[in-house]
């Protein structure tokens, strides 16, 4: 395994810290934090490449919100600050642990998303149906509570695997501890202490991102490489198997779910996981697909409706373009038009 030494200066080179603002500042400009940390910009970068240089930075607290996307999300905030240093890490280990990633991983990652995995999942239905011909199943799996449940010691073992660098694993560290509570371990014996060991990372850091990945990373190469699984495929902590026999996917499912608890102290989801027949239809990252054709989920559909205006049709009609979607975009238009022709005529 190739592993990587030296990384620390590239994090904390004034070069990535630069450009890391620069990322971070992109579509955030209005935003009040983002405005006061400008005013004194460079002052503020050479002072947070200093901390870092001396290893005097330390992880600020966190600002929590909720969002209803469709479901409540609890959103933890870092500061501006901190937010900079996630992007001076996520620059430099993103490539060293992409390389090592399967190629049905499509979460978070380079010229993969949402609708590039939809793709991928109708060609593994068309080949394993014989386009569509034939029996196909689905077994879908959900992660039960995933980033509130990542184990911070099994995290920093993986990233120890590739990064060999004391002074990047100490920044690692800082920003995986600064997040999460304990969680009880389980006993190996009714003589043994029960200890608290740290869990949970942050919906909101892009760092959760890569490392949600890097954590995840170890099933897959579980599926791969021992299951020997083809049509596989996985989006953060939804993921999905297709096959003619059902059978062999309640097996799968029983070794996914053994492999997470045991390996990496995850639960699956027991409301979330089912097996479905490809001919009815499955619902897989907001679309409903069907043999010969798309649909969008109705939860989508009605939230659309309800939000859309001129100001987002743009992004609406981004999704509708994935999907048998002609007759929503007609409703979704006329409730734009509607919109602005109230607006005239409030102005009259």
């Amino acid at each position: 395994m190739k592993v990587f030494h030296g990384l620390y200066p590239k994090i904390i080179s004034l070069d990535n810290i630069f450009d890391s603002w620069h990322e971070f500042r992109n579509g955030k400009r209005r935003k009040v934090d983002v405005q006061e940390f400008e005013r004194n910009l460079e002052n503020n970068l050479f002072r947070l490449q200093a901390d870092l240089k001396n290893k005097n930075y330390r992880h600020s607290n966190y600002t929590s919100f909720h969002i209803t996307d469709p479901k409540v999300r609890f959103i933890n905030k870092a500061v501006v600050r901190d937010r900079i240093v996630h992007h001076a890490l996520y620059r430099v280990l993103y490539p060293i642990f992409d390389e090592t990633f399967i190629y049905d991983s499509y979460s978070c990652r380079d010229d993969k998303g949402t609708h590039k995995a939809v793709f991928r999942f109708e060609k593994f239905a068309r080949s394993v149906s014989k386009n569509y011909s034939g029996p196909c199943f689905v077994l879908k799996c959900d992660v039960k509570k995933f980033f509130a449940s990542v184990n911070h010691d099994i995290l920093m073992q993986l990233i120890k695997k590739k990064v060999k660098d004391e002074d990047a694993l100490w920044l690692v560290g800082e920003i995986i501890d600064s997040f999460g509570g304990t969680r009880l371990k389980n006993s190996s014996s009714q003589m043994s202490f029960d200890i608290l060991t740290p869990t949970g990372m942050p919906i909101g850091n892009l760092t959760s991102q890569l490392f949600a990945n890097v954590y995840l990373n170890e099933l897959d190469q579980f599926v791969k490489n021992k299951l020997k699984i083809k049509h596989y495929i996985r989006y953060c902590d939804d993921f999905v198997f297709l096959s003619t026999e059902p059978n062999d996917l309640k097996y799968i499912c029983s070794q996914v779910e053994s492999f997470l608890r045991q390996e990496l102290k995850l639960e699956l989801h027991p409301q979330k996981v089912s097996i479905e027949k490809m001919s009815q239809g499955v619902d897989f990252l907001g679309y409903i697909t069907l043999p010969h054709h798309r649909l969008l989920r109705t939860k989508t559909k009605k939230r659309m409706l309800k939000k859309v205006s001129k100001r987002n049709i743009d992004s609406y009609h981004g999704i509708m373009k994935h999907c048998n979607g002609y007759g929503l975009e007609q409703k979704v238009r006329k409730i734009v038009a509607d919109q602005e022709l109230k607006k005239e005529d409030s102005k009259l």
